[in-house]
């Protein structure tokens, strides 16, 4: 009797990029994305999908890289925090944090941005209650939770139009 599992192929889109892995159908994302495609920006934080450092964006939506297996993303579009390059949401929330000084010791950023990017793209001007909402699934250890709800609100400020504009684009 074996207790092996079979090895499949899959395919998906990671960071625009068509990717073609073999893994056990089970392997959490998180470890194909790390060990079998070599990205490291992705961190194992708790590998129980609470902590939230190993976030991505699986067809456009913040969510837990660890608790996902890599059957659920075949053929599916994938980003991880490499991605986020050339994106112009992406960069603004980047060069938010770092006007801010968000980070502390930095090993929770690469999720908690992943998460901040997803939030602004559905919600272009969030509340402080919808930034809490959003980002409740991201720990970070240092505390540093003000200066990223202060990132985030940057962030939003630089990618909004200006007044002026918004108002010629309504009376257009």
């Amino acid at each position: 009797m074996s207790n092996s599992i079979s090895m499949a192929s899959y395919s998906f889109t990671l960071n625009n990029k068509p990717v073609q892995i073999d893994a056990e159908p089970d392997m959490p994302l998180l470890w194909v994305i790390r060990d079998l495609v070599g990205l490291k920006g992705t961190k194992f934080g708790c590998g129980i999908a609470q902590c939230g450092a190993c976030t991505v964006h699986f067809a456009g939506t913040a969510v837990r890289s660890c608790g996902i297996p890599v059957s659920a993303v075949a053929g599916q579009k994938i980003t991880t925090i490499e991605g986020l390059a050339g994106n112009h949401l992406g960069e603004t929330v980047q060069q938010a944090w770092i006007e801010e000084q968000v980070p502390q010791c930095g090993y929770c950023q690469s999720g908690q941005i992943m998460s901040a990017t997803a939030l602004l793209h559905h919600n272009p001007k969030p509340t402080d209650a919808d930034i809490d909402i959003a980002m409740q699934g991201n720990i970070c250890r240092c505390g540093c939770y003000d200066r990223i709800r202060k990132a985030i609100h940057r962030a939003a400020a630089i990618q909004a139009p200006p007044a002026t504009l918004q108002k010629s684009l309504i009376h257009a």
